[in-house]
């Protein structure tokens, strides 16, 4: 049987009519957005003024600070050349100290003064001039007597150098710590005034004045002014920093005993490792030490050194 032929609905042809009208009339393209942008927009006569009048004056200042970058450029390149030079000339002058040996210019300057001194006394005595008094016109009163103290306690100084006693050595190392000591003179004055003000509070000390001027301070119960019975100083308290120095001092003179102590002993032959049981045996070693030690030293490092076989 054959088939049943399809008949065709309304809704079907009318899509089959649209579709061959299409194609008979296509319809034309719509621009797109790149074609919009891409056309030329219409330019007034009165913007193109202005335009060029804004590139002129970036130009300008573009030219300006291209301008200032160059000066600043050589600024900096002129600075750095005034300073390697600088840099050259202490480089220079330091290596140039280093090189110099202090002491050597120290023993110059002393023996220039020394050859300019005889050379000045015997052109004076030539001249049957005396030559102490010529030289004392150059020195006043007070720095000749203050210069003849100085050799007095100069050569007292050298004759008080052998060992007396042990009290006699205190007595040195007392002075010499006295010499050294740097007291600070301001903190001194304004802890004094301090405890001038906090007595004058406390009503144990009066100022009076005299007929002169002059202020003078009166202990009325004898608590300010130190004496043997006086026990005020158990209240001080020191600053930390004194502390500080105080045991920078201890410190110091711990090593200097300790050093001369190595340099006795050194001097002694004790400097090294003990290796002796009394006084014989040891004078015994030190015999054999000085007959043998130049045979022996390299035997011994190798015993050190753990490489002897």
């Amino acid at each position: 049987m054959p088939p049943a032929k399809k008949r065709k609905t309304r809704a079907t042809a009318e899509a089959k009519e649209q579709q061959e009208a299409l194609v008979a009339n296509p319809p034309e393209p719509e621009p797109s957005a790149t074609q919009e942008e891409a056309a030329p927009s219409t330019v007034t006569s009165g913007e193109a003024p202005s335009q060029a009048k804004t590139s002129a004056s970036s130009t300008s200042d573009a030219a300006a600070k291209a301008k200032e970058r160059m000066e600043r450029f050589k600024a900096l390149q002129a600075r750095a050349k005034t300073g390697a030079q600088k840099n050259l000339k202490e480089a220079t002058l330091e290596s140039q100290r280093l090189a110099t040996d202090p002491n050597l210019l120290t023993s110059l300057n002393r023996k220039s003064a020394i050859a300019s001194h005889n050379l000045l006394k015997a052109d004076t005595e030539a001249a049957g001039e005396d030559f102490e008094r010529k030289r004392a016109w150059d020195w006043t009163i007070e720095e000749s007597e203050r210069w003849d103290k100085r050799l007095k306690k100069k050569e007292a100084h050298r004759d008080d150098q052998a060992f007396q006693d042990y009290r006699q050595d205190s007595r040195k190392v007392y002075k010499r710590q006295i010499g050294n000591l740097k007291p600070d003179m301001d903190r001194y004055e304004k802890e004094k005034m301090d405890a001038v003000e906090r007595a004058a509070a406390s009503g144990g000390l009066e100022i009076v004045e005299t007929d002169d001027g002059e202020l003078v301070a009166v202990d009325k119960d004898g608590t300010f002014y130190s004496t043997a019975d006086s026990t005020g100083f158990v209240e001080h308290k020191p600053p930390k920093d004194a502390v500080d120095r105080l045991v920078k001092d201890l410190q110091q003179a711990e090593d200097a005993r300790l050093k001369k102590r190595k340099e006795r002993m050194g001097q002694n032959g004790e400097d090294g490792d003990v290796t002796y049981i009394n006084e014989k045996n040891k004078q015994f070693n030190q015999k054999l030490n000085r007959f043998y030690n130049k045979y022996t030293a390299e035997i011994r490092d190798s015993f050190e050194r753990g490489t002897m076989i």
